[in-house]
């Protein structure tokens, strides 16, 4: 296995050419900060490293029947936005790095998340895992949208934006420098806005962690009394594909986004290797700080299964094969061994990283 260092250099040059010129510098530098923070950061920022040795220190997850999967997924892969009937919803919001590969992979990546994420502070890894695998075979059972309105109202408590929260998002929205978009970005937004003809302020925006480097726009325009806001992203093939070269090569953002199982964001809309967005209070990442995610209890990982479980069917029905694989393990332990081995190898690569930048 190759050092993260120099794991780190290969993928850069990968992205750089990928984008044609288009790397924003000034953001890489930006994740370059966020991965030396902890261990947890570390992983969000670096899904190429984990896709380079996730079946190497876990061979026996290769045989898993494949899905088309999330796989950077974590904790803070989950959010809330408003489906076309007007409902609340939560569950995955970014598919960026969706690929075809064994579905047990984002179970291990959500447990090693959690694990990283509270540290010693958290539940053990076989308890994290036995929750999580109890949501998804009941998701397994029973796939469907997780609605924030009846069956949740438990989860809306933790999630619906405060007063402050939406304060600080229109804050941080109005506090961008303007800034001229690319034609292509700007026929993205302008194509996403409620009515054809609005005038966009454009201006560039830094967020997140595994996709800094990339271009990411924002648009804010006055729509019928009020301010509307949408995002554009550059879209790359998976960085799994990179690593396994041959994987389908395919951008499926779309479509595991637009799954059978899922109500989607009816403004999640991906064209010409852009993905566009719209961003409100209610449309939003569940970030680490937020009250849902500062202690995970067995109830929301129950969720974060269940949901992950109607994402694996969305696309193709894979629930017979996929049951017939969890028969054969051991319970949950084989989930908790898998998410230790990761989550100690990439504390290792955090270490190592950070000693080699500083």
């Amino acid at each position: 296995m190759q050092s993260i260092r120099r794991s780190t250099k290969l993928y850069e040059d990968w992205l750089a050419a990928q984008l044609r010129g288009d790397l924003v510098r000034a953001d890489l530098r930006d994740k370059h900060r966020k991965m030396q923070k902890d261990a947890f950061a570390f992983l969000r920022a670096t899904y190429w490293r984990w896709a380079e040795t996730v079946l190497e220190i876990c061979p026996e997850l290769k045989t898993a029947p494949k899905v088309l999967a999330v796989g950077d997924l974590h904790l803070e892969n989950f959010g809330t936005w408003r489906d076309v009937e007007g409902r609340l919803i939560w569950g995955v919001n970014d598919f960026d790095e969706a690929a075809l590969m064994p579905y047990a992979l984002d179970l291990v990546r959500l447990a090693t998340s959690t694990l990283l994420a509270h540290g010693k502070q958290g539940a053990p890894a076989d308890a994290i895992s036995r929750a999580i695998l109890s949501g998804y075979r009941r998701g397994l059972e029973d796939p469907c949208a997780i609605v924030l309105d009846r069956k949740y109202r438990w989860l809306r408590k933790l999630l619906v934006a405060t007063a402050e929260r939406r304060r600080d998002f229109w804050r941080k929205i109005e506090a961008e420098k303007p800034a001229k978009a690319p034609p292509r970005y700007r026929k993205a937004l302008q194509a996403s806005m409620p009515k054809p003809g609005l005038v966009l302020r454009t201006a560039r925006r830094t967020a997140g962690a595994g996709s800094l480097g990339r271009p990411r726009w924002v648009a804010l325009a006055d729509w019928n009394g009020g301010k509307v806001v949408r995002e554009a992203k550059a879209l790359l093939p998976s960085a799994w594909h990179r690593a396994h070269p041959g994987a389908d090569p395919r951008i499926r953002c779309g479509d595991i986004a637009a799954g059978r199982h899922r109500a989607p964001d009816p403004w999640y809309a991906v064209a010409d290797s852009i993905v566009v967005r719209r961003l409100s209070p209610n449309n939003r990442k569940i970030e680490a700080d937020d009250p849902a995610l500062q202690t995970v209890s067995e109830r929301v990982l129950e969720a974060i299964g269940r949901e992950l479980a109607a994402v694996h069917l969305g696309v193709s029905d894979r629930r017979q094969a996929i049951k017939r694989h969890l028969d054969k393990r051991d319970a949950a332990a084989w989930l908790a061994d898998c998410a230790e081995r990761m989550a100690k190898a990439t504390r290792s690569d955090f270490k190592a990283y950070r000693g080699a930048t500083r």
